[in-house]
């Protein structure tokens, strides 16, 4: 009963925090018609700012750090990544009105990892003095790339077995209707009679479907631009020192640029709830289920990496959030090239409408708690 107590205290505190209540204002605002708007040139300068702030602790810490520390959770992150899209293929995909190629898009959306939620993630931890491993970030691209991989590829599978069975259906259909002979118009020689037997059993030759390519999906993934954000700060902060304008630049402005950013994300979240009108009504349950079930597994599996190789309660946390989190910036571009068929307004309406203010408004105070009250710190 005192767990309980404590844990829900420690919940409740969580949900005070100042990063949450820019969210809660700009869906606040937004719901009431406000006219306020900040300039997508804006957005996309504080999501690199906040991201290459990200990318430049990280590196900092992996330079200064023992690389064997990192790959328990890295082994985790991706693990956890690829097991997202398939929960979602053999369960949002089963549910009635949902097309199996949306969910498995919208899994993959799940799978990858929001920057922005990550950043908010970071800001709470270091105003809670919860320490973690300055390189969890980077355990963003372990979980990102491998989910949309996947995805991608799953959806493809998918689609080509759809295929090869119409295309399966349709040659029989027209090889028996070949077959179809008039009277007296019966095969004159037993090879003949063989043939179309042949046809008639198994169609006519398919065409042969292209192998799905992995690297162009990576590079894709690689190009978007949150992980080339995330990425040049790893390698700048690998390979050089920049701690000077790291501590006087981007340290100082990372919370204000949070914030300005929860504003924007709650004013999108309650814009795209009309998306998910337009599609069955299962996708906003599966985006407010999902989050917390993802980071739950991820929970447990940073568990595990903490009693093997003493990974931090915070690092464990970062690890629960970016499981729970959906992608809102490289995500749907990749998935829109990569699963054109794939409705947009079904996975991107479910991660931006429900799925990311459940992730932050729930999935970070709920794990931050969760750590507080079973690990410490």
């Amino acid at each position: 009963m005192d767990f309980l107590s404590d844990f829900l205290m420690r919940f409740l505190a969580q949900l005070q925090s100042p990063t949450l209540a820019f969210l809660i204002g700009g869906i606040v605002i937004a719901a009431l018609g406000s006219k306020l708007e900040i300039p997508d040139a804006i957005y996309k300068f504080i999501v690199f700012m906040l991201l290459i702030k990200v990318g430049l602790s990280g590196g900092i810490a992996i330079r200064n750090s023992n690389l064997l520390d990192m790959l328990l959770p890295a082994l985790f992150a991706v693990v956890t990544g690829m097991l997202i899209v398939f929960i979602g293929r053999y369960t949002l995909a089963k549910l009635p009105n949902v097309k199996t190629v949306d969910a498995i898009a919208t899994a993959g959306l799940f799978g990858a990892v929001s920057g922005s939620t990550l950043a908010a993630a970071l800001t709470v931890l270091e105003a809670q003095g919860m320490e973690y491993e300055p390189w969890a970030g980077a355990l963003y691209p372990f979980m990102d790339i491998p989910a949309l991989v996947t995805a991608i590829v799953v959806a493809s599978i998918y689609t080509s077995k759809k295929q090869d069975t119409a295309d399966e259906y349709l040659s029989k259909e027209e090889s028996l209707s070949k077959q179809s002979v008039a009277a007296g118009e019966y095969p004159t020689t037993r090879q003949e009679y063989r043939s179309q037997q042949r046809i008639t059993a198994g169609g006519y030759p398919r065409k042969q479907h292209e192998r799905v390519k992995i690297w162009p999906i990576v590079k894709e993934s690689l190009e978007g631009p949150a992980l080339s954000a995330l990425l040049l700060g790893l390698a700048l902060g690998i390979l050089t020192q920049p701690e000077s304008v790291f501590e006087s630049f981007y340290e100082l402005l990372f919370r204000g640029l949070l914030s300005i950013l929860m504003l924007v994300m709650g004013m999108e979240a309650w814009t795209r709830i009309g998306e998910l009108r337009k599609v069955a009504q299962w996708y906003a349950v599966y985006a407010l289920v999902a989050p917390l079930l993802h980071g739950f597994i991820a929970f447990g599996l940073g568990m595990i990496a903490h009693y093997a190789t003493g990974f931090s309660p915070g690092g464990v946390v970062i690890l629960s959030v970016i499981a729970a989190s959906s992608s809102d910036i490289s995500g749907p571009p990749t998935l829109r090239a990569g699963i054109p068929s794939a409705n947009p307004s079904a996975y991107i309406g479910a991660s931006t409408a429900v799925g990311t203010p459940v992730a932050i408004a729930l999935g970070i105070p709920l794990f931050i708690g969760l750590a507080q009250a079973l690990m410490g710190g």
